[in-house]
């Protein structure tokens, strides 16, 4: 049986923006890789769904597959309203040239403890490549060896570390082992995953990223970043060309009109022009985004009002969380929630262990912390009417009184951990499991974590509750 789902509240849904139905030139086409998705974007006129996200290892947190799943879901409500195909399309963000981000997957070892497999470290001194130009390198043959041996033996495990090792390979770029891997799980329910890093669709956006290029955000910058010396780097205008930010070369209008003519895959949009090429070259009615991503959306506005581009709907994304059967039993047993584990360790099993005090010794307790209280109190009026200058000393000594007793119930707690493994034991799995190391789930534990446990009923069951959010949205 599959985890228990916990869903985040959506809450209603904003309308999708109107937008005629149009077709999908060649040149993005080319950049999807093959599968029904294309085949539907290549059919005739359609609108688009649009999320996506930068490339990480072994397809990185949960909530990449929780974005794949909300467009997809998303794209099949809004062509039921509508009555035209709506595809849903997946932005392998391979641009990216934060190798911090991609380089490391997690996964819960047979022990239900968080582990982190990190594929490689980049010198720091090395040029910020984009992760299209980031090979796996050999390393990932140990990365899927530590996935193995770390993971329990199930029926279903072959099959996921196959799906991985197909496509994460040696050879492959980041990118494009990333975009593979999710092709290979989503594309037959009708995700379309677009490499926007691939030359044909460099070309096509290349018109709207040099006319955005003389756009200044309020940092100062441009939403435009070109390869140069030192890697990718963002472009500032200065004078009548522009500067990269760190190397500080310069280029004219000129040179980048070259670049974009004859190596257009070293320019590329920044985080908030991105979606406003989608929308150019796309005909997007939604962008489906996290909390964050939609919080800085807005800043964007000038640059659609710039280019002249419709402006898609932002729709937050689906959220949940996984709650195993050996975890709901620690929350049924303590009458814990999920958010009860949120926070730093330490005093959710505080609490629980000051729970098993015996009476007599908690009731003695309070007496002495009350009693404690009520004569240094009785005693400070008494010494005030003396004399008035010895109140800080009957304070001082009552806080020193009232310290004791706290140090006393510290080391009572301490010892009563010792003789709860079982129960502190449970809650630092649970917490594992959770908010594995210390951060919410989706964020953290990658997707096959959970497969090699659960298999395809795992997929089924959240294409189900995440289908099941936007119907009720």
């Amino acid at each position: 049986m599959i985890p228990r789902i916990v869903p985040t509240p959506l809450g209603p849904l904003p309308a999708a923006a109107k937008r005629p139905p149009a077709r999908v030139v060649a040149e993005v086409l080319d950049a999807v890789l093959p599968g029904p998705g294309r085949d539907r974007l290549a059919s005739g006129e359609v609108l688009v769904v649009t999320t996506g996200q930068q490339p990480a290892l072994f397809t990185g947190p949960l909530y990449t597959v929780y974005k794949a799943l909300s467009a997809i879901a998303l794209a099949r409500r809004l062509e039921r309203e509508r009555g035209v195909p709506v595809v849903p399309v997946f932005w392998v963000a391979g641009d990216d040239h934060d190798f911090q981000e991609a380089n490391h997957a997690a996964f819960l070892n047979t022990a239900g403890e968080a582990l982190p497999i990190v594929l490689r470290e980049r010198p720091a001194d090395a040029p910020s490549l984009p992760t299209y130009q980031e090979p796996c390198g050999p390393e990932v043959t140990a990365a899927l060896e530590q996935l193995r041996a770390g993971t329990p033996e199930t029926e279903f495990k072959s099959t996921v570390l196959d799906w991985l090792g197909a496509a994460f390979t040696p050879e492959a770029s980041l990118a494009d082992a990333a975009a593979t891997a999710l092709q290979a799980l989503l594309g037959a329910r009708g995700l379309a995953v677009l490499r926007p890093y691939q030359e044909s669709f460099k070309r096509a956006m290349s018109t709207y990223v040099l006319r955005a290029a003389e756009h200044t955000l309020p940092d100062g910058l441009s939403p435009v970043l070109v390869e140069a010396s030192l890697g990718r780097d963002r472009l500032k205008p200065e004078g009548s060309g522009y500067v990269s930010r760190r190397s500080g070369d310069r280029y004219s209008r000129a040179d980048l009109e070259r670049i974009a003519g004859e190596q257009p895959q070293r320019i590329s949009p920044n985080v908030l022009l991105r979606p406003v090429v989608e929308a150019a070259l796309l005909p997007t009615v939604a962008y489906l985004g996290g909390p964050g991503e939609l919080a800085y959306l807005p800043e964007a506005a000038a640059l659609y009002q710039a280019l002249g581009i419709p402006v898609q709907t932002p729709v937050p994304r689906w959220s949940g969380v996984l709650v195993e059967a050996r975890v709901d039993k620690v929350l049924e047993r303590y009458r814990l929630g999920v958010q009860d584990f949120a926070g730093t360790p330490g005093p959710l099993e505080t609490r629980l262990v000051r729970d098993t005090l015996p009476g007599p010794l908690g009731s003695a307790m309070a007496e002495l912390r009350q009693s404690l209280g009520t004569g240094f109190e009785r005693l400070a009026k008494e010494v005030k009417g003396i004399d008035p200058t010895l109140e800080r000393t009957v304070e001082t000594a009552r806080n020193a009184a009232l310290g004791g007793t706290q140090e006393i119930e510290k080391k009572v707690l301490a010892s009563l951990k010792r003789n709860n493994e079982t129960l502190v034991g449970q809650i630092t799995r649970a917490r594992a499991a959770l908010y594995p190391l210390g951060e919410p789930q989706e964020r953290v534990l990658t997707y096959a974590s959970f497969a090699i446990r659960y298999g395809p009923s795992l997929l089924d069951g959240l294409e189900r509750e995440v289908a099941r959010a936007f119907a009720a949205s």
